[in-house]
């Protein structure tokens, strides 16, 4: 069992940049970054295999970076020009076996944080 702790989170304003950090307890294939808004079903943010490969949802491609240092198994998600609409509940993940960057689901992936609260004000 792979225990996954965030860390980042906070209260900003629009135009701002936050950058989440996620260390896992052992060994990792594919990780990734999802997030939830209330009242809406968890989203894939960005994933990011051990080689490298990554993935960007649609929304945030452009602003957002994911990285992973896989000395230290840790996982990052940099986060520029944040807008209101990022405001959600952000999750780490991680899969026990490799997964590809095509069309990443949550269903996929084994191991979650227990989430860190992004909230970008207007």
């Amino acid at each position: 069992q792979v225990q996954l702790v965030e860390s980042g989170g906070g209260l900003v304003q629009a135009g701002a940049s936050l950058r989440l950090s996620c260390a896992a307890s052992g060994y990792t294939f594919t990780m990734g970054w999802f997030r939830q808004a209330p009242g809406k079903e968890r989203e894939v943010v960005a994933v990011i295999t051990r080689s490298g490969s990554t993935y960007y949802a649609d929304t945030v491609k452009g602003r957002f970076t994911i990285s992973r240092d896989n000395a230290k198994n840790t996982l990052y998600l940099q986060m520029n020009s944040l807008k209101p609409e990022d405001t959600a509940v952000y999750y780490c993940a991680a899969s026990r076996v490799w997964r590809g960057t095509t069309n990443p689901r949550p269903a996929e992936y084994d191991y979650w944080g227990q989430g860190t609260q992004v909230t970008v004000s207007s």
